[in-house]
């Protein structure tokens, strides 16, 4: 990861807070750690989402119980369910960081309602968008990140300009814009696609995509009235 994002200069204008953005992080957590603490965490494989059991059945109704499943789920389920789980702490770290600090406008932009909503089916369609590129797959598939992609494409279509507070190469301190900060993570997953698509890989880059497109394409219909997109409006200071 190139830039880590810290925080963003980007105070609220309409909700006092993001409580649902702030839910979707509790949530996320909480349901790591029933994952990894309880002993039944080996559950957590039957609500995952798996490409060629999702197709192999009416999407639904019934399932097709896999290896490692112990509760029979139904599969179209899984494309919610698959979002709230993650294999671990980094990978939970990464989503749930992204989501706090780019989530809140974009959560302000549109109300709570609206919001969970949109990452919802962000989620969604980034999860169809990997089975369908890889339909004969039997990896699990989790993680927040589909949707996460989702406010990433808001995001950056509501306030390319923001500066944004980074840790370049982990470590570096920058405060630069958003465009830069997130262009360079949507530039990164088209690349990957093509790197990785005739070598097995661990990371799910179509279902960020697909998220990606989504959360771009919601923003425009979901936000409030008035709200504007590109930044239109921002007015930038600079030190002498």
């Amino acid at each position: 990861m190139v830039f880590v994002p810290i925080s963003d200069a980007n105070p609220l204008r309409t909700i006092r807070f993001q409580w649902v953005t702030a839910a979707l992080i509790v949530f996320n957590v909480v349901v790591f750690v029933l994952e990894h603490v309880e002993p039944g965490a080996s559950r957590a494989a039957s609500f995952a989402m798996v490409p060629k059991e999702l197709f192999g059945v009416q999407i639904f109704g019934g399932n097709a119980q896999g290896p490692f499943d112990t509760v029979a789920v139904p599969e179209g389920l899984t494309l919610l369910t698959y979002m709230f789980l993650h294999g671990d702490i980094f990978h939970l770290f990464s989503n749930m960081l992204f989501l706090w600090v780019f989530g809140d406008n974009v959560e302000d932009a549109m109300g709570h309602t609206k919001f969970l909503v949109f990452f919802v089916l962000c989620g969604i369609v980034g999860g169809l968008a990997h089975a369908a590129l890889q339909p004969a797959s039997k990896m699990p598939l989790i993680g927040a990140s589909g949707a996460v992609a989702g406010v990433i494409g808001a995001y950056l279509l509501l306030h390319p300009r923001v500066l944004v507070w980074v840790l370049a190469f982990r470590f570096i301190p920058l405060k630069i814009p958003a465009a830069l900060v997130l262009g360079v993570w949507v530039l990164t997953q088209f690349i990957m696609v093509f790197v990785t698509q005739t070598e097995p890989e661990q990371v799910a880059w179509w279902a960020h995509l697909g998220g990606l497109a989504t959360g771009a394409l919601l923003i425009v219909i979901f936000r409030r009235p008035g709200v504007p997109l590109l930044d239109r409006g921002l007015q930038t200071v600079r030190a002498a």
